[in-house]
C-alpha cells in the first residue's frame, strides 16, 4: 500500500495523462486467478441453471469471458432478480458471495423469481485486487450511455432487454481498509485533486438510492445481515463514508447520477450492500456469508410486496 499523502505516479495538482495511466498499469500484477477462482464455480452450476457468456474482456494479452447465471426456465410472468458482485474486482466477498449464493441457496427460488447473477464483473480486477479497470476508470461510476468502461458497458447490455422484468438488484460490494491507504490516494493523484483522509467504518452497511428511497427493504436487508455480522455504526458527525446516515446502516446515494452499478435495472427495490473484511470481528466466511444472508432478504422483501 501507499503512503497516504504522496501517491507515487504523477505531479500533485495535475490530472493523469496516459504515461501515468500506463505507469499505473504497469504495478498492476495479478495476485489470483479468474479461471481458476471463478470459472470452475460457474461450470459446476450448469446441472441447474443456465450459464451464459455475455461478453469478452480484452485487455492485451488477457482476454476474459464475462458470465453469468440465468433461471434455466425464464418466465416473464415472474418478477426478476439481479445480483452482481465483483464491479470492483477486489472486493471479495462481492464474487465469493454471489457464487456462494448460486451454489447454496438459488435454487430455492425455483418457480418463483427469474434470477440472474453476475458474480465478477470485473475479472481484470479480481485477478489484480484492484478498483479500477486496466484503463484506470471505476467500473461503477461507469453505468452511463456510451460507457467508458467495457465491464460497465457488456453488463448493462445484458440486462437492457430484462429491464422491464426487474423487481429487485443487489449489487456486492466491500469497504475495506485499503480504500484509505490505496484507492482514494489513487483517486486523487489520478484526478489531480488533494488527498482528504476519511474513515473506514466498521461492520456492514447499505447505500439506498436517493432518488427512488426504500427504507423499509434496507432495514429487511439489515436485519438478515445482522443475525451474521456486525451494522456499521455511524461516526461522531452521524454519517458513515461522509454519508448522512438515514437509518441504522443505511446511507443515500443518487445512483443514476453518480452512475453506479444498482441504477441499470430499473428495479423498484435495490440496494448496494459493504461489508468491512478487515473488522476484527469478520471472518472472510463471515464476510461472504452476510453478502448471500443480504440477497436472500432482498428476494424475500421483493417476493413479499
Amino acid at each position: 500500500m501507499t503512503n497516504a499523502s504522496f501517491y507515487p505516479i504523477g505531479t500533485p495538482g495535475q490530472p493523469w495523462g496516459a504515461d501515468e495511466k500506463a505507469q499505473w498499469r504497469a504495478r498492476q500484477v495479478p495476485q489470483r486467478q479468474y479461471a481458476d477462482d471463478v470459472l470452475p464455480a460457474l461450470e459446476a452450476l450448469r446441472a441447474d441453471f443456465d450459464v451464459v457468456q455475455y461478453g469478452t474482456l480484452e485487455y492485451a494479452p488477457h482476454r476474459y469471458p464475462l458470465c453469468a447465471v440465468r433461471s434455466r426456465d425464464w418466465d416473464p410472468q415472474l418478477p426478476g432478480m439481479l445480483v452482481t458482485g465483483g464491479v470492483h474486482g477486489y472486493e471479495t466477498s462481492g464474487v465469493q458471495g454471489a457464487l456462494q449464493f448460486l451454489a447454496t441457496r438459488a435454487k430455492d427460488y425455483a418457480g418463483r423469481a427469474n434470477l440472474l447473477v453476475a458474480p465478477c464483473v470485473s475479472p481484470w480486477g479480481y485477478e489484480r485486487i484492484q478498483r479500477w479497470n486496466a484503463d484506470a476508470i471505476d467500473p461503477n461510476r461507469s453505468f452511463v450511455t456510451d460507457s467508458p468502461a467495457a465491464e460497465s458497458a457488456a453488463l448493462m447490455a445484458l440486462v437492457e432487454p430484462l429491464r422491464a422484468g426487474m423487481r429487485m438488484h443487489i449489487d456486492l460490494h466491500e469497504t475495506t481498509d485499503s480504500d484509505e491507504s490505496e484507492f482514494r490516494p489513487a483517486l486523487a493523484a489520478r484526478d489531480g485533486k488533494p488527498f482528504e483522509p476519511g474513515l473506514i467504518p466498521d461492520g456492514f452497511y447499505l447505500v439506498d438510492d436517493s432518488e427512488n428511497p426504500q427504507p423499509a427493504f434496507q432495514t429487511a436487508v439489515n436485519a438478515a445481515v445482522e443475525q451474521v455480522t456486525h451494522i456499521a455504526p455511524a461516526d461522531d458527525n452521524h454519517q458513515i463514508i461522509g454519508s448522512p446516515v438515514v437509518a441504522p446502516g443505511v446511507i443515500e446515494y443518487p445512483l443514476k447520477k453518480l452512475g453506479l452499478c444498482a441504477s441499470i435495472s430499473g428495479a423498484t427495490y435495490t440496494t448496494t450492500t459493504e461489508v468491512y473484511p478487515d473488522s476484527p470481528r469478520a471472518t472472510p466466511q463471515q464476510c461472504n456469508d452476510a453478502q448471500v444472508a443480504a440477497v436472500c432478504a432482498a428476494i424475500d422483501y421483493a417476493l413479499a410486496h
